[in-house]
């Protein structure tokens, strides 16, 4: 038997995800309960799990080899991240290609980056409005950027920094769009043809920078050595696309939604005070805090797998062929998991709680290998703007979730008013 879902057309419930992701999923969990089936226009259709247990049975076919995480992305990612990524491959030449990135993104390896983090973001704070209000999101993005740029791509050429940094935000925008993202292999080779087209715009996009990123890979051929991931990548046996491949997976993976992340976290920070007041010196529950906003608001949504043999969740079986995976947002929500689930309570990770069921940067074998810089770079961020800014939030209504890219960001984009923080106020 096949999960209950939607009956409406697969475009119907396509043009419904792409309006309102979050809603759209909230609506099906209270009518068809902790697994049901969605049907998307031009792929196959994808069974959501919204209980930690099932969740787990849904990684599970990453030991048995019945689950293709890197199939289920190709269609969404392939034409951003390159055929040749650890988000995009499966069996050896995954495994092969997460060997190389685990050494450089390890915790003990990440940590070397906390003075360098640090420092930008304090030379980017430095330049935020006062008294006014703005987009926080927009904000905290340029620091991630920058971070990607010097510390993981190495590059410090003033006019390559500026160019990407002109580029980049583009190709993401472009590229992680519905119009692009959700359009079916066949239809992207037709568009490409028309130059009008979104799609058309992000291969232009996506050509300029790879010329100043395989420029680069030969540039540190040449004069190998240095501290950046690039640096360390260039020791492996990756080819100069592979690195092409892997240094814009990390871009995708590590840019944007960590900004997002810490959009969120001063969304949710700003509505309790007595969580602020506890922040930004004591460490332990700083990662608590960090911990808990990517449990009340995940930032991807979702971990798919493509499955090359049936799957049994419950009394439903799921065809091969179809995709299954964790709604993320909905599983952490799950009160077998975590009691009182709509309480913010980063006690809960003080207390060891956290188990399988956590799992903003997915699970099973394919846990995001960026995952300890990301959250470096969460603690390292909040603690520098709390440091130096005073921030209010100009309504006290929460943020709602929209779909943006491939992320689930604040609608707002985490609106704030910041006043620089005296010596008095920082004591």
């Amino acid at each position: 038997m096949i999960p209950p879902g939607p009956r409406m057309p697969a475009l119907a419930q396509t043009a419904r995800f792409m309006a309102d992701a979050p809603r759209a999923f909230e609506s099906y969990h209270r009518r068809y309960g902790p697994i049901f089936t969605v049907r998307y226009a031009g792929f196959p259709p994808e069974v959501y799990v919204t209980t930690a247990e099932l969740a787990e049975q849904v990684y599970r076919t990453d030991q048995s080899g019945d689950g293709r995480a890197g199939e289920a992305r190709r269609d969404f990612l392939e034409h951003m991240v390159g055929a040749h990524s650890v988000l995009t491959l499966d069996g050896e030449p995954w495994w092969r290609h997460r060997k190389a990135l685990n050494p450089p993104l390890r915790a003990k390896q990440v940590a070397g980056y906390q003075d360098d983090i640090a420092a930008i973001a304090a030379e980017k704070i430095a330049t935020w409005p006062l008294g006014r209000p703005f987009g926080l999101r927009e904000r905290v993005q340029d620091i991630t950027l920058e971070i990607i740029i010097r510390l993981i791509f190495g590059i410090t050429d003033a006019g390559r920094v500026r160019r990407l940094h002109a580029l980049l935000p583009e190709l993401i925008e472009t590229g992680g769009s519905m119009q692009v993202a959700m359009l079916p292999e066949r239809l992207r080779e037709l568009s490409a043809r028309a130059p009008f087209l979104p799609y058309s715009r992000f291969l232009r996009l996506r050509a300029e920078v790879d010329a100043i990123l395989f420029e680069e890979i030969r540039r540190r051929r040449a004069a190998p050595g240095g501290d950046d991931v690039l640096g360390r990548l260039l020791e492996t046996e990756l080819g100069d696309q592979e690195l092409r491949d892997e240094l814009i997976t990390m871009l995708i993976a590590g840019h944007e939604t960590t900004a997002t992340g810490l959009a969120w976290a001063f969304e949710r920070l700003l509505r309790m005070p007595e969580v602020l007041r506890r922040l930004p010196d004591d460490e332990p529950y700083l990662d608590a805090v960090v911990k808990e906003v990517l449990r009340v608001r995940p930032v991807v949504y979702e971990a798919p797998r493509l499955l090359d043999a049936p799957l049994r969740l419950g009394r439903y079986e799921i065809p091969a062929g179809w995709y299954a995976g964790p709604y993320i947002p909905l599983v952490h929500r799950d009160p077998a998991a975590f009691p009182a689930p709509g309480e913010f309570r980063p006690e809960r990770f003080l207390e060891g709680h956290q188990g399988k069921a956590w799992m903003p940067f997915g699970g099973g074998r394919r846990f995001c290998v960026g995952a300890q810089l990301a959250l470096l770079e969460m603690r390292v961020i909040i603690r520098e703007v709390l440091h130096r800014l005073e921030l209010t939030a100009p309504d006290q209504a929460p943020e709602a979730r929209r779909l943006k890219n491939v992320t689930l960001a604040p609608a707002k984009l985490t609106r704030v008013i910041a006043r620089a923080r005296t010596p008095a106020r920082m004591a």
